[in-house]
């Protein structure tokens, strides 16, 4: 767990310099991007969940499509940078 943190540390403080050193117009549009990003996907997650329970044999291609979403929100999880932005 300790080298998780650390791990965490080493990255967030790298991608605080970058991003301090960073032209303030890229660096908006990376952050706008990710929020967006991370926003779309939860609301495509959810839209596809519903979607499904609609269909009359749930359960089907829509709920594996939700559940990448679900994959890729988890991704983003994982990502620093919803940390230091």
């Amino acid at each position: 767990m300790a080298k998780n943190s650390n791990e965490h540390k080493a990255t967030d403080a790298a991608l605080r310099v970058i991003f301090k050193t960073m032209d303030a117009h890229q660096a908006q549009e990376i952050r706008e991007a990710y929020y967006n990003a991370v926003e779309g996907l939860r609301t495509l997650a959810d839209a596809l969940e519903i979607a499904d329970a609609n269909q009359q044999d749930s359960a089907g291609p829509l709920l594996v499509e939700h559940l990448y979403a679900i994959e890729a929100i988890d991704a983003m999880k994982r990502s620093r940078l919803g940390a230091i932005l």
